[in-house]
């Protein structure tokens, strides 16, 4: 198949997420023998920030406005399919224009859908609309569970299923290298996050004078107090993600308040540090329990001294533990065969319903 994706990022992990998603099952799609083209909008804080600036299992192309899309309408539509990604600059106008041109399956990938739902309620229509939900054939969701319900009845999403984020097991690896924090965070500020770091870090590194810790990210306020024995560093590269893991002795999960009120929805970092046999202690979420046994494969902690008790035990067990899942379930090459299966099975049903049409 031909992929053409319009997504948030591939060129630039700098604050944000998505790029590593796209990375990993972008490449691993690729794998599969399929061709990519990645386009992606032209920005100022990502192209001062890009650390993947040639690929080499896609084409990566820029566009500086909704009117240079019209550059690739031969390419959009040659396509097998075609993707439209979450927070999108202009992403409803971004969609509608696939959907007019696009000639094989087209479909939206969420990687927040909690936060799209939340958006919605607002009527806050950023990047997507109630409108243009229906024009997809399918819709990805980065949530599982009863969101994908809720979006196929609500919203008129014709097939929601999910596609979580993955890892590439090739990268992510355990590494042999000397422990340098007891405790880590890798993440970008959010707000809403921050009160949950300060419970499970902060607050630990308090009362652990003689731990060390380390939050790792950028666009954290000037005027966070932060404990001398909590190293700040403002960004790690995707390429040194795998050191830091391998470096914190566990590491932490936080998770956004709409995505915990979704539940179902495993951030990528999770399954980056599981896959680095790093242990995780983890926020709650209704969900999380089905990817990881608590306990086992996570450690899931309420308040500060669940993690103090955590940091007092030997947590290597939980780390292997969460590795295994990782590798029989939540790979890269996991999500690229997902979605080659479902991008054939929509293009297998669209072609049966022409054929119907003509035969009536």
């Amino acid at each position: 198949m031909k992929l053409v994706v319009l997504g948030l990022s591939l060129s630039s992990s700098w604050g944000n997420g998505h790029a590593t998603t796209f990375r990993a099952l972008l490449s691993a799609f690729a794998a599969r023998g399929h061709e990519v083209l990645f386009l992606e909008r032209d920005q100022p804080w990502y192209a001062a920030h890009r650390d993947l600036p040639d690929p080499d299992y896609c084409r990566l192309a820029y566009y500086d406005s909704l009117s240079g899309l019209e550059e690739w309408t031969t390419e959009v539509m040659a396509a097998d399919a075609v993707m439209v990604g979450s927070y999108v600059p202009e992403g409803v106008e971004v969609s509608r224009w696939v959907q007019r041109t696009a000639r094989g399956v087209t479909c939206f990938y969420d990687i927040d859908t909690p936060v799209t739902l939340a958006k919605l309620a607002r009527g806050d229509h950023e990047y997507v609309s109630p409108e243009v939900i229906p024009g997809f054939d399918i819709y990805f969701s980065f949530t599982g569970g009863p969101t994908l319900t809720r979006l196929e009845q609500e919203f008129g999403a014709p097939a929601a299923r999910p596609l979580y984020c993955s890892v590439d097991a090739q990268v992510y690896q355990p590494r042999d290298l000397p422990k340098r924090w007891d405790l880590t965070y890798l993440g970008t500020y959010s707000a809403d996050r921050q009160p949950t770091l300060e419970k499970l870090l902060l607050e630990p590194a308090k009362a652990l004078p003689d731990r060390r810790f380390c939050v790792a990210g950028p666009q954290y306020p000037a005027q966070i107090a932060w404990p001398d024995n909590v190293e700040r560093l403002d960004h790690v590269p995707p390429a040194d993600h795998p050191a830091f893991y391998a470096q914190s002795r566990a590491t932490l999960n936080v998770t956004r308040a709409d995505m915990i009120a979704a539940g179902w929805s495993p951030s990528v970092r999770l399954f980056e540090a599981a896959a680095c046999a790093t242990p995780v202690i983890s926020d709650r979420w209704d969900g999380i329990e089905e990817l990881f046994s608590p306990g086992k494969a996570i450690v899931l902690a309420e308040n500060a001294q669940d993690v103090i008790s955590a940091l007092n035990r030997d947590l290597h067990p939980v780390g292997e533990a969460a590795r295994q899942v990782v590798l029989s379930a939540h790979t890269a090459a996991h999500r690229a065969a997902t979605l080659e299966a479902e991008l054939l099975s929509a293009r297998e049903g669209a072609a049966g319903q022409r054929s119907e049409a003509v035969g009536s």
